[in-house]
C-alpha cells in the first residue's frame, strides 16, 4: 500500500491549510471583488530546485466556466513545493457540442453552417470565458483563429456531405485546444508562469484508428522526456498546460483521439514519462465510489484501489476513469511504482482513492458494484459437437473481422456465450441490426447463433479469493428479490465476477448488492 507521504501529499496538507484560512465558499467564489489581475504566488516559490514534480488532470466539468477555471487555479497554487503539470479537458460539454455540430453540418447547407446553433454555444462559451478571464490579446487572437478553422471545417464537411473519423478527430480536437490556452493565459496575467502546449506536438505518438486511437508507449514516453527535459532539469520553470484526450498518428501525422476520459491517459502518460511518484485526475466526485451516485445515493469514496481493479471498474462502465489509463503507470513505471489518486475539484479538501500496484487485501471483500446496461448476449454453438480444434480461435477471429467488442464470455467445448459492446469510442451507440444480422451470417459453416436483446451486466469488483462467501451472499439477495441471473463470469484478472441480468431487474439488484456489502442503496 503506498502512503500519501510525497510532495503531492505535502501538496494537499498545503491546500487543507490554506483552506482553512478561508470560509468555506471561497473556493468556489466568482473573485467579482478581486481586481482584473490580482497576482497569484507561483506554488514551486519555495523549491530550491524547481522542477516538475506532480502531474495534473481536470476534467470538463472542472473547467466547465470561467469561475471552475479560477477555482482550478487557486487549487494549483494552493500546492506547497510543487511545480504542477496541468493536463485539461475541453471546457463542460464542449466535446458534445462539437460532435453535434459536426452531425448537424451533414444536413446544412455551407452558408448556414455559422448560424448552427451548436457552434454558435461554442463561440460565446469561449469568447465570454475569454472576457472573464481578461486573458492577453494575444490568446484572444489563438482563440478567434481556431474558431475560424473550426467553421471552416464544419463548412468542408456540409460542402463533402460527409464526416470520416479522421475529421472527426480533428473536429473535436478543437475543445482541448481552446480550453488549455484561455488557462495558461489566465495564469500568466496572473503572475504565474505559464506556457500551452498541444500533445501532439510534444509527442503523444498513437496508430492512425481515428477516435479510439491506440498509444505507442515507448514512442510516446521518449518524445515527452525530450519535449519537457528543460521542466525537468530546472532550465525552465513554469506550469506546462497541456491538452488531453489527443495525440499524433504515426502514419498519417493527422490528429487522433484516444477515445472518451482519454485525457485521464494523458494525465499518466506524462507521470510515466517524467518518472514521478504520483499523478492526480481531479473528476467532480470524491473519488472512485462503491457504485454510481447517479443510481445508487448511498455510494460511498473507496480509499485504496490497484491498478487491475480500476481497469476493470472502467471497462465495465464506471466513468470515472479512462479504461487504458492505469497501464502507463502500472508498466512502465517500475522505478518510481508510480501512484494515481483520483480527487474531487468541488470538494478539494476530500482525501479522493489512491490507485497503486498493491494494496492489503486482508479484509476486502466487495470493493464496488458497477452497472452496464442495454447489451446485447450473443450464444453461439458449434455445429460440431465435440472436439472442434480452433473453434474459439474461428470465433473471436469473426469478432474481430466484424469490428465489434467483446465484453463477458461464459465458454464450454462446443458452445460461447457473450456480451458485445458496439463501441469504445466517442460516439455512444447500441449495436443497429444490420451489424447482428451481418454477425449471424458471418457464423453461417461454423455455428448455430442467436442473440438477445435488453441485458445489463453487474459486476462486483471483489476479492476473488473469497468467492465462496461473495456468491453465496448474492445469490441470497438475489433469489429473495426473485431476481434470475442469465449467465455468469469470473474475469481472468481475479477481481471481478460478472453477472448477466435482463435490464428491467438490474437497477433493483444494484441497489439489493449495495445494501448487501455495504448497508446502504
Amino acid at each position: 500500500m503506498r502512503s500519501g507521504g510525497n510532495s503531492a501529499g505535502h501538496a494537499l496538507s498545503s491546500l487543507v491549510s490554506a483552506c482553512r484560512q478561508q470560509k468555506a465558499s471561497s473556493l468556489f467564489i466568482t473573485r467579482a471583488t478581486t481586481t482584473e489581475h490580482e497576482s497569484m504566488e507561483a506554488p514551486w516559490r519555495d523549491m530550491k530546485e524547481p522542477r516538475i514534480n506532480l502531474v495534473v488532470k481536470f476534467g470538463g466539468s472542472s473547467v466547465a466556466t470561467a469561475e471552475r477555471m479560477r477555482e482550478v487555479a487557486q487549487i494549483i497554487c494552493g500546492f506547497k513545493d510543487t511545480m504542477p503539470m496541468v493536463v485539461l479537458s475541453a471546457m463542460g460539454k464542449t466535446t458534445n457540442l462539437l460532435l453535434q455540430a459536426g452531425s448537424e453540418a451533414l444536413h446544412t447547407s455551407p452558408k448556414s453552417v455559422g448560424s448552427l446553433q451548436p457552434l454558435r454555444a461554442i463561440k460565446e462559451l469561449h469568447r465570454e470565458t475569454a472576457t472573464v478571464l481578461g486573458v492577453d490579446n494575444d490568446t484572444k487572437d489563438d482563440m478567434e483563429s481556431l474558431l475560424l478553422q473550426l467553421t471552416q471545417l464544419l463548412v468542408g464537411i456540409s460542402i463533402m456531405q460527409d464526416l470520416t473519423p479522421r475529421a472527426k478527430d480533428s473536429l473535436v480536437s478543437f475543445g482541448e485546444r481552446l480550453s488549455t490556452r484561455l488557462f495558461a493565459s489566465y495564469l500568466r496575467t496572473h503572475g504565474i508562469p505559464a506556457s500551452q502546449y498541444d500533445a501532439p506536438e510534444v509527442g503523444v505518438i498513437t496508430n492512425d484508428n481515428f477516435t479510439n486511437a491506440d498509444v505507442d508507449y515507448p514512442a510516446t514516453l521518449e518524445a515527452l522526456r525530450a519535449s519537457f527535459s528543460d521542466h525537468m532539469s530546472g532550465k525552465k520553470c513554469e506550469v506546462a498546460v497541456i491538452t488531453g484526450f489527443l495525440g499524433r498518428g504515426a502514419s498519417t501525422g493527422a490528429i487522433t483521439t484516444l477515445g472518451r476520459g482519454g485525457s485521464d491517459l494523458t494525465c499518466t502518460l506524462l507521470g510515466a514519462a517524467l518518472n514521478l511518484e504520483e499523478v492526480q485526475v481531479w473528476k467532480d466526485v470524491d473519488g472512485v465510489l462503491t457504485s454510481d451516485p447517479r443510481i445508487v445515493d448511498g455510494a460511498r469514496p473507496v480509499d485504496f484501489l490497484t491498478f487491475e481493479e480500476a481497469t476493470e471498474l472502467a471497462f465495465f462502465g464506471a466513468t470515472v476513469l479512462h479504461p487504458l489509463s492505469m497501464q502507463p503507470a502500472a508498466e512502465y513505471c517500475h522505478d518510481t511504482n508510480m501512484g494515481v489518486r483520483v480527487k474531487n475539484s468541488y470538494n478539494p479538501l476530500a482525501p479522493g482513492t489512491l490507485i497503486s500496484k498493491e494494496r492489503d487485501m486482508d479484509d476486502a471483500l466487495v470493493t464496488s458494484i458497477v452497472l452496464k446496461q442495454h447489451v446485447t448476449l450473443v450464444d453461439i454453438v458449434s455445429t460440431r459437437m465435440l472436439g472442434q480444434i480452433g473453434f474459439l480461435a474461428r470465433v473471436f477471429e469473426i469478432f474481430n473481422n466484424e469490428g465489434l467488442s467483446v465484453d463477458v464470455v461464459a465458454t464450454s467445448e462446443v458452445s460461447v456465450s457473450l456480451t458485445l459492446d458496439p463501441a469504445k469510442t466517442l460516439w455512444e451507440r447500441d449495436l443497429i441490426d444490420e451489424e447482428l444480422e451481418a454477425l449471424m451470417q458471418a457464423f453461417q459453416g461454423v455455428a448455430k447463433t442467436s442473440y438477445r436483446r435488453g441485458y445489463s451486466i453487474l459486476s462486483l469488483i471483489c476479492n476473488v479469493k473469497r468467492t465462496s462467501e461473495i456468491l453465496e451472499r448474492v445469490f441470497r439477495v438475489l433469489g429473495r428479490q426473485g431476481i434470475n441471473v442469465q449467465m455468469m463470469s469470473q474475469g481472468a484478472s481475479k477481481t471481478n465476477i460478472a453477472l448477466i441480468l435482463n435490464d428491467s431487474q438490474a437497477t433493483h439488484a444494484l441497489h439489493a448488492l449495495h445494501k448487501e456489502f455495504f448497508g446502504s442503496s
